[in-house]
């Protein structure tokens, strides 16, 4: 080698090791979206009940179970929003008729129609209050009484009363309620708890959240505030918890300044258990359904569960949710002969044309074979045949 060529050749060796040491730079993350929110006191996530602060509590508190809750049918007005009844689940038609008077009565003369197809639709705008717990409550009655046993809040919401929502959430939660929050919708702060209590939540509009408001508080000094606040963080997370729900929520939201509205991407509302069936509903039922319908039931149950969240989860309306549920529901057998009301998308039942022509769900559309399809006997290689010979299962 030439003797001046030789430092060039080191440096150049030099260069090429510094470049195999570097690391490789990260791939860009998806940066988090966020919106200004002009009052939060107006809906947010707003506290206003007492809390027990750590130092008030009583040392060896003794569980009391809650007594029975007589119904209230007190005159009432829907102060916080508007709300509608509709026995249809095609929001395209419209939402029904307004709810003027939510007293027992009126309710009933709008519920009376809802009995043929099985199923009510309550469409609710506005903010969440006690109003709108008691809304929800007495609707529920008089699904009750008239035999109506599908439910479907259809939720479009910027938030309210945390110890409001919490309420409707636990009353949802024990009554079978399905939530949509639609494409020209929202679900912001407060509203996310609804969401929580729902059996099972169909989303395509946009969930948000940030730090709970604590007004009316008795703090004099930062440390007295943050007590309280600690004390409605620690109910939230349980409330979340017992509803299938991720209390890391709780801890995510007092990053999110309360002028500010953090919008939670499909895959985080996933990880949250916000979106699609409810983890402890679906606890809940294995246990009776597997007595009650069956092995292979639950298989193709969870099967269509699992075809659903990867074909379907794409489309960016309700309506499109459904109807590609609806196709699948066909492919796995459902609705089911002995368990229909069991079946997956059951409030669709008694209403199998509701959504007029169903499309092909868009993962099938890219595939050069159809979806295989099941009659009354289920062929080998079918979707309901390959669920039926799982073994196990969750």
């Amino acid at each position: 080698m030439i003797p001046r060529l030789r430092p060039l050749y080191l440096l150049a060796f030099g260069l090429l090791l510094l470049a195999g040491c570097r690391k490789p730079a990260p791939e860009a993350e998806r940066p988090i979206q966020t919106q200004t929110v002009a009052s939060p006191e107006e809906g947010g996530a707003v506290s206003r009940d007492p809390v027990a602060t750590p130092a008030a509590a009583p040392a060896a508190p003794v569980a009391v179970p809650p007594a029975k809750k007589a119904p209230d049918w007190s005159p009432l007005e829907l102060a916080s929003g508007q709300a509608w009844i509709d026995c249809g689940l095609d929001y395209r038609q419209g939402d029904g008729e307004p709810v003027s008077a939510p007293d027992r009565e009126t309710l009933r003369q709008l519920l009376e129609p809802c009995r043929e197809g099985d199923v009510v639709r309550l469409r609710y705008r506005g903010r969440i209050a006690a109003d709108f717990t008691t809304l929800v409550e007495r609707v529920t009655r008089v699904a009750d009484s008239l035999g109506i046993g599908s439910r479907v809040l259809d939720l479009d919401s910027t938030g309210g009363q945390v110890e409001d929502a919490i309420r409707a959430g636990d009353w949802i939660g024990g009554n079978r309620w399905t939530i949509w929050v639609r494409e020209d919708s929202v679900c912001h702060s407060a509203c996310v708890f609804v969401l929580a209590g729902g059996d099972s939540r169909r989303l395509t509009g946009r969930v948000g959240i940030h730090r709970i408001i604590r007004l009316s508080s008795t703090a004099t000094s930062r440390t007295e505030l943050n007590a309280e606040l600690q004390a409605v963080y620690a109910t939230v997370r349980e409330y979340l918890e017992r509803n299938g729900a991720s209390p890391l929520l709780a801890d995510v939201m007092k990053t999110v300044p309360n002028r500010s509205l953090r919008l939670l991407t499909g895959d985080e509302l996933r990880m949250y258990g916000l979106d699609g069936n409810n983890a402890a509903q679906d606890d809940l039922d294995r246990v009776r359904l597997l007595d009650k319908c069956g092995d292979d039931f639950m298989r193709r149950r969870d099967a269509w569960v699992r075809a659903f969240d990867e074909r379907c989860r794409a489309q960016d309306q309700v309506y499109a949710l459904n109807a590609c549920g609806l196709e699948l529901r066909r492919d796995f057998g459902f609705p089911d002969d002995d368990c229909p009301a069991e079946s997956p998308l059951a409030e669709f039942n008694e209403l199998p044309d509701a959504l007029g022509e169903v499309p092909q769900p868009e993962a099938a559309k890219a595939d050069d074979e159809p979806l295989p399809t099941v009659g009354t006997t289920a062929g080998e290689g079918t979707p309901a045949a390959a669920a039926s010979a799982e073994q196990g299962g969750g």
